[in-house]
């Protein structure tokens, strides 16, 4: 087995300056509003975590207090709230609410599981091209940008890479092929692998707790690393039946168990209603460019390549992810190509198919004399340094920093005690945080809209729709364009108020 690299003093400064770019890109706007990457995910959770602040906090305001739970019980539970009940509850000790606090959880969770990520990938081929694949991990822009944001994913992934990682660290210790006495292993009394076995169940099991969707990858890297290790004598193995229970546990008894309204749900919504995607070839060149615009088609294709190329025990277990991603692709297919985050476990997945075809690169680049090794240095450092400016430039890329005043307006200009409907994004939660008042929503003309209904034109029920609502606030106005039939009918009424980003429609006065 290979010595630690932290015992090399040659590798620590390159990790250290590897982990503080990281950090600090993540932490580029700290404060600003959240929404640069998915606003409706962000905000959701982040009306979750005033939920649970609110709940908890001593003094506050009860009419705050009962908003913030009825605004909690508005956006739905399909996960359980465990990012958001850490950022509520430290809310309690930071001394009220800032959008810094779940992006630090999220640097820290992300730059943990990068450690296990090196380590891994040192084991499998050199500390060098473990370096460069932390750097892909780390500096990607798509990586900096759904690591940090406030959602679920984040922690899942996370807690993925490091379960990843102690599954690798059992397979290390698992004699090749079957045995005789399965759980014994080259330490002599299977302590050793025992402390593995658990840890990467507890991490993989967690991982399936916090959002439901990794389980493929889960599931499929659990089966190649048992096969690999004990082949069809797998089944004599207690550690193999502990690591499934672990596994399987908080998944079941959460998403099944607890929650099989929820869970059916989404099933229905997002698998059984949408499969129908999955039979058009068009689907799987939307599937295909929108992660080439993520990652880069030449990278994806370079990691497969590496995949192939990697030691046999990499190997499989990189097959495994691919498999597992494929098919957690056709279960979700509208998401594949429309929502980025729920690309973000393929990050480390990337990573390591590619630190293969870079120990391709680096043990012949080993011989080169000095000024060759110092010109291919050069070259390395531009790219991350393009790649770190990139990730940085998209973080300031928009100000959104007027933002929370205007949803403030419009939540004073909707008059109390009243019914409202409206034709606005994010599904009404920047209304929601910011001004404090919820409203019923208008659909929306999407693509998800155009694949469900066919594209129906809804405003033949506006006043089924309307029916016991006083006003009808516009605030997505490129919406109301792809409208036009509804923009005709509000034009009918009158204007109660008009502002910045709003208008507010009188329903019980005609024009």
């Amino acid at each position: 087995m290979k010595s630690s690299p932290l015992t090399r003093p040659q590798y620590w400064f390159p990790l250290l300056v590897l982990l503080a770019l990281g950090a600090v890109l993540r932490l580029v706007n700290l404060n600003a509003p959240p929404l640069d990457f998915h606003s409706t995910r962000q905000l959701r959770n982040a009306l979750v975590a005033r939920a649970i602040y609110y709940d908890h906090l001593p003094n506050a305001d009860p009419q705050k207090r009962a908003l913030a739970e009825s605004f909690q019980r508005a956006v739905g539970q399909y996960e359980p709230p465990i990012t958001e009940s850490i950022v509520g509850l430290t809310f309690l000790l930071t001394g009220g609410e800032s959008f810094a606090v779940p992006r630090i959880y999220g640097t820290i969770f992300w730059l943990l599981a990068g450690l296990a990520l090196f380590d891994m990938a040192r084991r499998i081929w050199s500390p060098t091209s473990a370096l460069i694949s932390l750097t892909f991990y780390l500096v990607l822009p798509f990586a900096v940008q759904a690591s940090r944001s406030f959602q679920p994913d984040p922690l899942m992934t996370s807690s993925f890479v490091i379960g990843l990682y102690f599954l690798y660290r059992w397979m290390e210790d698992a004699a090749p092929g079957a045995s005789a006495h399965p759980d014994t292993r080259p330490d002599g009394n299977g302590k050793q692998s025992w402390k593995w076995a658990i840890l990467a169940a507890l991490f993989l099991g967690f991982a399936v707790l916090v959002k439901i969707v990794i389980a493929f990858l889960v599931g499929s890297v659990a089966i190649a690393a048992v096969l690999v290790s004990y082949g069809l004598h797998f089944w004599k193995s207690r550690q193999v039946w502990l690591m499934a229970v672990l596994m399987v546990i908080p998944g079941i008894g959460y998403y099944v168990l607890g929650h099989p309204g929820r869970s059916t749900e989404y099933f229905f919504s997002w698998t059984v209603d949408l499969i129908k995607l999955i039979l058009s070839l068009h689907f799987y060149v939307q599937w295909l460019g929108f992660v080439g615009s993520l990652f880069g088609l030449t990278i994806l294709f370079l990691s497969l390549a590496g995949t192939l190329l990697a030691p046999p025990r990499a190997r499989w277990l990189l097959i495994s992810l691919w498999i597992g991603y494929v098919l957690y692709g056709l279960t979700l297919p509208f998401q594949m190509y429309t929502h980025s985050y729920y690309h973000i476990q393929l990050i480390p997945v990337v990573a390591l198919g590619l630190a293969s075809i870079v120990e391709a690169i680096v043990v012949p680049a080993s011989s080169l004399p000095r000024v060759w090794k110092a010109a291919f240095l050069v070259v390395a450092l531009a790219v991350v340094g393009y790649q770190a400016w990139i990730a940085r430039s998209v973080l300031v890329a928009e100000d959104f920093s007027q933002q929370p005043a205007i949803w403030e307006a419009i939540g004073r200009a909707i008059p109390a005690n009243t019914e409202v409907i409206g034709l606005t994004q994010d599904y009404g939660y920047d209304l929601m945080y910011w001004g404090w008042r919820r409203v019923a929503l208008w659909p929306l003309d999407t693509d998800l809209s155009s694949v469900k209904n066919g594209g129906r034109d809804l405003t033949s029920r506006f006043t089924d729709l309307t029916n016991g609502e006083d006003y009808f606030l516009v605030t997505a106005f490129g919406q109301l364009d792809h409208q036009p039939n509804l923009k005709m009918i509000l034009n009918g009424y009158t204007i109660a108020a008009q502002g910045d980003g709003y208008i507010l429609y009188d329903l019980h006065l005609m024009k």
